[in-house]
């Protein structure tokens, strides 16, 4: 499958879905490949800072935990502001994979050293989504 037909594929799965993609347990092999090229896609990060907030155009919310088995557009949001603050979160997937939920956990960390007192569980829920796109902590 080319470059342009998997871009349509998954911006047609993430808009149907609400910005979630799962693969079903008993897919068949044609959806199998296809499901393997959209997990394993890696995406562009435009972080752009707005007032006092980063934003990559992928989630604008601050509510939604992203997930850690299935590609969604929370999930690449913030694997993209991480990579921007400095904080590796591996391949901006949309996969809240061990690499991302790593350097969340390291985010997390560093805010609690100015008393935030955030739970450093490595995923970013609503009261970390705050501090993930607040520019200047």
């Amino acid at each position: 499958m080319n470059a342009s037909k998997r871009i349509a594929l998954v911006t047609a799965t993430l808009a149907l879905t609400g910005g979630v993609f799962s693969t079903p347990a008993s897919a068949d092999s044609a959806s199998a490949t296809a499901s393997q090229e959209i997990s394993a896609a890696a995406y562009t990060c435009d972080v752009e800072r707005s007032g006092n907030t980063y934003q990559a155009g992928y989630y604008s919310g601050r509510t939604i935990t992203p997930s850690t088995r299935s590609v969604s557009a929370a999930g690449i949001e913030a694997q993209c502001i991480l990579k921007h603050r400095g904080y590796d979160p591996g391949t901006v997937d949309g996969v809240f994979g061990p690499n991302s939920q790593a350097a969340m956990k390291e985010l997390q960390r560093d805010v609690n050293d100015s008393g935030a007192g955030l739970v450093v569980d490595g995923l970013p829920g609503p009261k970390s989504w705050g501090w993930l796109r607040v520019f200047g902590w």
